[in-house]
């Protein structure tokens, strides 16, 4: 019979302060807003999201330069999310993937519900995450261009009238950001592949958009005002062509079913993403 040895190497257990479940979910959302921008990574994972923020910023600046010439808006602020929508679904396609689809891969998730984190937890912090980041990506031109208005008018009511001009085009960007943010996240979750993950993410949003054409050219009136429901991208155009006269978007009296309908959308998004999250890594 060998006998054994007890070596003591100084193993002491924790007894410090346990932050718990805020604390990681709170840290979860801050990384993930990180990630979207390419923060503390490589150079490459800086490349295409501060891309996709400067073009924005730069399409703001002409507008602002254009209406500093000419006096007059060219695009108002409520409009102009709907100008970008492209940079905005690109930027979705880039982001959701590296939020989720690289845990995915590398099958990380059962260490992260060995926290003391729920579930749900995990895919609300990154919605909310990427939500923040597709806000802050519109509201910062928006606010740029705010700047610039602001210098080309008189008197402090001018400037308060420009600033109730701004808040629709604020609340049109969350708008935006909570519809693309949750379908491109719900999307890419199930893709453990970022290149797979952005090209469905894509898809999504690209391919339906040709439907509300059909819609449009085949129908009559009424199906030319519903037609905006056949894709994400135009929905969100009719939410604004309802509450904020965007132009091209006449939605004569389904302004509601527009509201409901993008109410809708986003809450089976989150549903089925909380759901996606109650079955992955068990």
């Amino acid at each position: 019979m060998s006998s054994g040895v007890i070596h003591d190497i100084g193993y002491q257990r924790y007894t410090g302060p346990r932050l718990g479940r805020g604390y990681v979910t709170r840290s979860l959302y801050l990384h993930g807003l990180r990630t979207v921008f390419g923060l503390g990574r490589s150079a490459k994972a800086k490349i295409f999201p501060w891309v996709a923020v400067g073009i924005v910023a730069v399409v703001a600046t002409v507008l602002t330069a254009v209406r500093a010439q000419t006096g007059r808006p060219v695009l108002s602020y409520a409009d102009f999310p709907g100008a970008v929508a492209v940079l905005t679904t690109l930027f979705c396609a880039t982001a959701a993937p590296e939020l989720v689809s690289r845990d995915l891969r590398g099958g990380v998730l059962p260490l992260y519900f060995s926290r003391p984190l729920r579930r749900a937890d995990y895919p609300l912090a990154k919605l909310a995450a990427l939500v923040s980041a597709v806000w802050l990506m519109l509201a910062g031109p928006l606010t740029l261009m705010f700047v610039g208005g602001a210098f080309s008018v008189h008197g402090p009511g001018a400037v308060r009238d420009e600033f109730l001009d701004l808040l629709p085009g604020l609340v049109q960007s969350v708008i935006y950001a909570a519809v693309y943010s949750s379908l491109a996240l719900l999307v890419a979750s199930f893709a453990g592949r970022r290149a797979v993950a952005a090209a469905l993410v894509v898809a999504v949003f690209l391919v339906t958009t040709p439907i509300v054409g059909v819609i449009g050219v085949s129908g009559g009136q009424a199906a030319q005002q519903l037609a905006f429901l056949a894709s994400p991208t135009t929905l969100v155009q009719g939410v604004g062509g309802w509450l904020f006269d965007v132009s091209g978007s006449d939605v004569g009296p389904y302004g509601p079913v527009y509201g409901l309908a993008v109410a809708g959308l986003v809450a089976a998004c989150v549903l089925l993403l909380l759901v996606r999250y109650r079955r992955v890594a068990r």
